[in-house]
């Protein structure tokens, strides 16, 4: 059921004001054979980072809880959210933009993180692919407060949770971000903690 011969053949853009709104329009043929032709608005922050830190001594993993409008516009009364440390890539590689993001939003200066997979979050609208991590952490990989940037207005606080305690915030509707579902579904599933 592939479409073939995919064209684009216009790109408008309706923001650069924060990052890119596109509306494209573009063509393809449909598997019997016509061809289709439709229009469609997508968003281009470029793609990022998310870790989720983990300690299998203390069971338990680091979060961070910011204010997001998107989530505030669309229901959630206070608009604060809770996450796994996350950023754009920004030039870097997602190695190098996890480490980065990890010492900036929670204090922690990791050496190295795993890997596990990338997705697309949002693939309706938003271009942006994620790149997910994981690394134990440990109190002597502390080297910092954490909280964010003041230049980025980045105002996080860190929480530390037992796993156990995590997965019923999930069951709760205390965590509804959903890389941070994905990642704490990812530590139970591998039997990590």
């Amino acid at each position: 059921m592939a479409i073939k011969n995919i064209e684009i053949l216009k790109t408008e853009i309706l923001s650069d004001n924060w990052y890119t709104l596109k509306k494209v329009t573009y063509q393809y043929t449909k598997p019997d054979g016509t061809i289709q032709q439709q229009s469609r608005e997508a968003y281009d922050r470029g793609n990022g980072a998310v870790i989720l830190l983990y300690n299998t001594i203390t069971q338990t993993i680091i979060l961070t809880r910011q204010f997001r409008i998107p989530t505030y516009i669309n229901g959630n009364a206070s608009g604060m959210l809770i996450e796994a440390c996350a950023g754009l890539l920004d030039q870097d590689s997602p190695q190098d933009c996890i480490r980065r993001e990890t010492e900036e939003e929670t204090g922690y200066q990791i050496k190295e993180a795993k890997k596990i997979f990338e997705a697309y979050m949002s693939p309706g609208s938003v271009t942006e692919i994620l790149h997910f991590f994981i690394a134990e952490y440990s109190n002597n990989m502390k080297v910092g407060d954490g909280g964010g940037l003041e230049e980025e207005e980045e105002h996080i606080e860190i929480l530390e949770v037992n796993i156990e305690e995590a997965l019923h915030m999930i069951d709760k509707g205390e965590i509804k971000d959903g890389k941070t579902i994905m990642l704490l579904q990812y530590i139970r599933m591998k039997n990590i903690l």
